[in-house]
């Protein structure tokens, strides 16, 4: 059955607006935002709207999530490092799109209850989530094909860099006032960073913390 309001926010919020990824648009039609917004909020599960999920914490808007997904350039195969669990629901994405999620939470209660959602209740077999500062990511488990970041930093931590693997990328919001989304493809002992256009990404988010803030 065609959940049509899922199906009109993908083609109004996504597919016009540029995103061209078939595999992040089929993972948005098999993952369904609702079980992550609070009760109270389900009227705008499809909005293109950021929607507070409780603890001072925000859900991203469905679009910014499609964006990031989509300039991670993704394989069946690939191994990710999410940094920010949140809601949980770009982890879900994520599960759908590669082989295996690394997930990087700071508060233990957000961690808590995405593993509950994802793992108790969606059965999802290849999450594995980690409590603690993102700002160093998951060095035992490294290298990733692919790292995204749900926070916002001055710039890019230098310990995600070294964890990505060559040839792999890494999504970010950089900024305080006026964030961009840079995304850095390591090549070599280098990287190239592209800093998508104001028109492309406009979302904001919250600043990184721990680490990040020294």
């Amino acid at each position: 059955m065609i959940d049509f309001a899922l199906e009109s926010m993908i083609q109004q919020q996504l597919v016009s607006r540029g995103i061209s990824d078939q595999e992040v648009i089929r993972a948005f039609r098999r993952v369904s935002r609702r079980p992550f917004v609070p009760d109270y909020l389900q009227h705008q599960a499809f909005a293109d709207e950021v929607l507070p999920i409780g603890l001072g914490q925000t859900l991203t808007a469905p679009y910014a999530i499609a964006r990031m997904l989509q300039e991670l350039r993704l394989t069946p195969q690939a191994r990710v490092l999410e940094v920010g669990t949140g809601s949980g629901f770009q982890t879900a994405l994520l599960a759908t799109l590669v082989h295996r999620v690394y997930t990087v939470e700071i508060l233990p209660e957000l961690s808590a209850r995405a593993r509950k959602l994802l793992v108790d209740q969606m059965r999802l077999p290849n999450v594995a989530f980690r409590v603690g500062d993102g700002f160093q990511g998951w060095s035992d488990e490294a290298p990733f094909d692919a790292v995204v970041v749900n926070a916002a930093a001055s710039d890019v931590p230098w310990p995600l860099v070294g964890q990505l693997r060559v040839g792999g990328r890494l999504v970010m919001p950089v900024g305080e006032r006026d964030q961009r989304l840079h995304v850095l493809s390591r090549q070599g002992d280098d990287e190239v960073v592209t800093v998508l256009p104001p028109e492309a990404f406009t979302a904001t988010f919250g600043p990184m913390v721990g680490e990040a803030e020294d």
